[in-house]
């Protein structure tokens, strides 16, 4: 498996195994599903505070004690911020969040924590001292923000000593919103309405790593458009170009997003051990510029 420079700060894997689904797991299946990941060189785990309200986290912890999982060997990343009915930036529910975060992954320390989504009533002040709080008492190493748009991590790191090395954000082939603006620049089209402020290309200048996340969604949680009838010339052309390298659709659809220069991190949610061998694939998948707009195209957009 590959690694990039995660935010130009430590190295990590192209591929992250996202944690949500473990709360439907049992111990022994965790520990399966960590096991293989770690043989498909995925080290990088990506948890949240409300996964299962915690039990993801903390059958995590389990399994890897059980396994014997060396701390060293993992990055661990979690995230905070929203609770039920509201959203949560405060100082002291950040820490709250983390140190119980920490006790479920039987955890000294994550290596990154996400804020999880804007929390409009934020005080940048307090998210500061919180994250000094937790750097200093070695609690975490870095941070960094999910689903945040340009200005929003200005406002943040205005007041940061800390530099923010990711935002995670939902994309892939059929959900491109963070690419089609810049395709079609001074266009009268749905694809030129610029829907999150310019977030790639502000996280490219500054150095900050956009974690792909539900790479394999249509809509908000719609339901997966690989093998789905509703989209039989994507399918198409991914099975045909899947075909041709001797893979799996599945590993086309991460070899796409990981072919963007940007050098995104692709999250993913599969339990399905074979499905993440597929996935791990990827890394050594490379697509054509040819075939990557094509891909694109197929996925319903036109070029101007």
């Amino acid at each position: 498996m590959k690694k990039i420079a995660v935010g130009n700060m430590f190295d990590g894997t192209e591929v992250s195994l996202g944690c949500m689904r473990m709360k439907a797991l049992s111990v022994s299946d965790v520990e399966n599903i960590v096991g293989v990941a770690m043989d498909q060189g995925i080290t990088y785990f990506d948890h949240a505070d409300i996964y299962g309200d915690g039990k993801s986290e903390e059958v995590f912890g389990e399994a890897a004690k059980n396994i014997g999982l060396k701390r060293e060997d993992i990055i661990l990343q979690t995230k905070c911020g929203i609770r039920k009915g509201f959203f949560d930036f405060s100082k002291e529910h950040i820490i709250s969040s983390v140190e119980k975060s920490l006790k479920r992954l039987q955890a000294d320390y994550v290596d990154v924590l996400l804020l999880h989504r804007p929390d409009t009533l934020v005080e940048p002040e307090e998210v500061a001292q919180a994250f000094d709080t937790l750097y200093q008492s070695g609690k975490v190493k870095y941070f960094g923000v999910s689903n945040h748009n340009p200005y929003q991590i200005e406002l943040l790191q205005k007041f940061l000593k800390h530099k923010i090395v990711i935002n995670q954000m939902q994309f892939g082939i059929m959900h491109t919103v963070m690419i089609d603006a810049g395709i079609n620049v001074n266009m009268y089209n749905n694809d030129s309405v610029m829907r999150d402020g310019g977030t790639l290309d502000y996280c490219r200048l500054k150095d900050i790593t956009i974690q792909a996340w539900s790479p394999y969604q249509y809509g908000f949680f719609e339901g997966v458009f690989l093998d789905n009838e509703k989209f039989s010339t994507l399918n198409n052309v991914i099975d045909r170009i899947a075909k041709e390298k001797g893979v799996s659709n599945v590993t086309i659809a991460t070899a796409w997003i990981l072919r963007h220069p940007a050098k995104m991190q692709v999250v993913v949610g599969t339990m399905n051990k074979e499905r993440l061998k597929e996935i791990a694939k990827a890394s050594n998948v490379e697509l054509s510029r040819e075939e990557w707009y094509e891909i694109y195209t197929a996925a319903g957009h036109a070029l101007p």
